[in-house]
């Protein structure tokens, strides 16, 4: 082994760059080779069907990746009777996310879902008068009031992020 290839630092790699193959032998056991169905749950089903549910396996047919099932941990049964009934809408969204039909069917098992960390936003700091007044008179010619409470909302959150000016 040459010097080069004992220094310390020497072929150091971003942690995501071997983030797969971290999670993929964890995730395999469970059937969920693609670590990403699960870091993108939210996503493909939606805010409100990803805080019912979360994705427990794809298992497909021996040397198939194709028609596929998924199965889906759900904590009530009220909410196992939404997935049910959504379940064209969610395997269309899962292949869609896959870019081709790998699944075919899903399955519900009802069981408690562990518990979730909360999702705190970033810091907001309340807007001067000055910056509300801004704000306001930028938003003064929109006549439509929803569309204008919705600029305004904007507004207050980008502001509020940045650091007050001095």
């Amino acid at each position: 082994m040459s010097q080069q290839e004992r220094r310390p630092g020497n072929g150091l790699k971003a942690v995501g760059a071997v983030t797969d193959k971290l999670t993929r032998p964890l995730l395999g056991k469970r059937g969920l080779a693609e670590g990403d169905l699960v870091r993108h749950w939210a996503a493909i089903v939606g805010p409100a069907l990803a805080a019912l549910s979360q994705p427990e396996s794809v298992r497909f047919p021996r040397d198939k990746r194709d028609n596929g099932e998924l199965t889906i941990r759900v904590g009530s049964g009220p909410a196992a009777t939404m997935l049910q009934h959504e379940a064209p809408r969610i395997i269309e969204r899962v292949n869609r996310f896959y870019n081709y039909a790998a699944l075919s069917r899903m399955k519900i098992i009802q069981a408690p879902l562990p518990p979730r960390r909360a999702n705190k936003g970033p810091e907001m700091r309340p807007l001067s008068s000055a910056e509300e007044q801004d704000l306001q008179a930028t938003v003064a010619g929109i006549a439509d009031p929803d569309l204008k409470e919705a600029l305004l909302s904007l507004g207050r959150s980008m502001r509020g992020r940045q650091k007050k000016e001095t």
